[in-house]
């Protein structure tokens, strides 16, 4: 039993060095909520063979609370800028009482919920050994709320969300590039945050393009270590691109996790024409545009409302009317079968005659007739 207690002690003995360092390296960065993570994982795995140490090791956890104001430190630290053009390279949004919700699919918004409740219960991970992830990748194409995902994530945990235009911080010369990317990240770094890395792909393209110089292929290098580097517990770090296919491959693997935004769906499509509609609207108008922009991301749909809405100001007209014009007009050049489906929507558009849907959608009248019976 003495044998293997002392055994046990040198295999201990044999870790500090390392576990000295890696904690002094923590310490002297400043990474207090990752040296807080480092004393816990310590007291658990010594907690047998040294009860004592992990003793203290709680105690002093319990004495010393790291700090949780996410605003720490931003009085004290500028937000970096160009050293040629002198703009910021960062823009820090406050957490502001209210933020709008993303309309998201199923599995997308679990993954972000997940991604909250990890870090509310960092605790309960801890415990098991694990901890909250670290870092995401958005993937999808332009409009379909990756950056409004990224502010309600930052808003539901009470975070800043800090933006780096990753395509803005090019600079003219192209070896100061490299130091704007470190600069930039490494305030983030210094404060709880949400780390928005926007058009990833502007810097991390796949190293094997020979079309990229020297210098270009090394700011992905700079890019990877700075993302290895980012501290545990600070808060995430989030990488958004709309062209996954030109990513390094060592990029995605720097990820934790990796979150798929689609074009959205019809029933999403529906939730965003009544949000940008700002009025109360017939199903049937919802629905005809819906059926019209199949293929059209969140950021099309509010732009054909806002115009629709300037319409109805503009001529004097109901926007039920103007969306079922709009509709059938992007329809005309749909297969049969969805003009078909939109003069029976059409139908329950309250104002529009059978003449005019079927003026609209080339549909017979005695076909819209048909609908209207099975209806009624």
């Amino acid at each position: 039993m003495s044998h293997a207690l002392s055994s046990t002690s040198a295999d201990v003995s044999a870790d500090l060095p390392d576990e000295f360092v890696h904690l002094a390296r923590l310490a002297l960065a400043g990474r207090e909520q990752d040296v807080a993570m480092f004393v816990r994982r310590a007291a658990r795995r010594h907690r047998h063979a040294s009860p004592d140490l992990a003793d203290a090791l709680v105690a002093l956890l319990r004495q010393n609370p790291t700090r949780a104001n996410p605003l720490r430190a931003e009085v004290d630290t500028p937000i970096p800028v160009d050293g040629d053009s002198r703009l910021p390279l960062l823009r820090v949004i406050h957490p502001g009482s209210t933020v709008e919700v993303p309309i998201l699919g199923p599995e997308t918004y679990d993954v972000l919920t997940q991604i909250v409740d990890e870090r509310k219960q960092a605790d309960r991970l801890a415990a098991a050994d694990l901890t909250p992830a670290r870092s995401l990748l958005f993937v999808g194409p332009p409009g379909v709320g990756k950056t409004m995902a990224a502010a309600w994530l930052a808003h539901q945990l009470s975070l800043p969300l800090v933006v780096l235009d990753l395509a803005t911080i090019m600079s003219s010369l192209l070896g100061k590039t490299g130091t704007n990317l470190r600069h930039a990240i490494d305030y983030a770094k210094q404060r709880p945050c949400v780390l928005l890395l926007d058009e990833l792909d502007a810097i991390a393209k796949r190293r094997d393009d020979d079309r990229d110089v020297g210098e270009l292929k090394r700011l992905v290098t700079v890019l990877l270590q700075q993302i290895d580097d980012w501290p545990t517990g600070a808060g995430l770090v989030i990488g958004a691109t709309n062209h996954a296919d030109l990513l390094d491959p060592a990029v995605w693997r720097r990820f934790d996790v990796s979150v798929e935004f689609a074009l959205p769906e019809a029933e999403q499509r529906c939730e965003a024409i009544r949000r940008f509609a700002g009025q109360p609207l017939p199903d049937g108008a919802v629905d005809a545009v819906a059926l019209a922009s199949k293929g059209l991301s969140f950021n099309d749909i509010e732009r054909t409302m806002l115009r629709l809405r300037r319409r109805c100001v503009l001529e004097d007209q109901l926007l039920p009317g103007l969306m079922a014009e709009h509709s059938a007009r992007l329809v005309a050049e749909f297969p049969k079968t969805d003009r078909l489906q939109l003069a029976q929507t059409l139908t329950g558009v309250s104002g529009l005659s059978q003449r005019q849907i079927s003026a609209l959608t080339g549909v017979s009248r005695d076909t819209i007739r048909g609908f209207t019976h099975r209806r009624e």
